[in-house]
């Protein structure tokens, strides 16, 4: 049974940091490929964030240069670290885990399990 548990979500200052951890348990490999999506209320969830097998890194343009994705192989931990934080950041903040190699990071459909999230809001 997989399960990923998002923590770290909070209230930040605009220009604050914050970073997000997701815990996988569940797996067999030690290497996957998973994303970040945000959403708020009556809106699609958006892809923020996608890491590949390999390590690489995948970023939504609205979050490009202040938001890291890294991956812990051997706590199964998935990280997301915020930076110079803006309002329009705010949104439930979940992982998602499961996704095949060379499909695409920013469409949830295409990911096998996802957390429950947790709330980032920045005033």
């Amino acid at each position: 049974h997989v399960q990923l548990v998002e923590s770290g979500g909070g209230s930040v200052q605009t220009g604050g940091s914050l970073r997000l951890s997701c815990a996988a348990s569940g797996y067999t490999q030690t290497r996957n490929c998973m994303g970040w999506f945000r959403q708020i209320p009556d809106k699609e969830r958006e892809g923020v964030a996608g890491i590949e097998s390999d390590g690489s890194t995948s970023y939504a343009d609205s979050v490009k240069g202040r938001f890291t994705v890294s991956q812990d192989s051997a706590k199964n931990i998935l990280y997301l670290q915020m930076n110079s934080l803006k309002p329009e950041d705010t949104a439930m903040y979940y992982c998602a885990a499961g996704r095949l190699s060379g499909k695409d990071w920013r469409l949830p459909h295409e990911y096998r399990y996802r957390g429950q999230g947790t709330q980032v809001t920045v005033s």
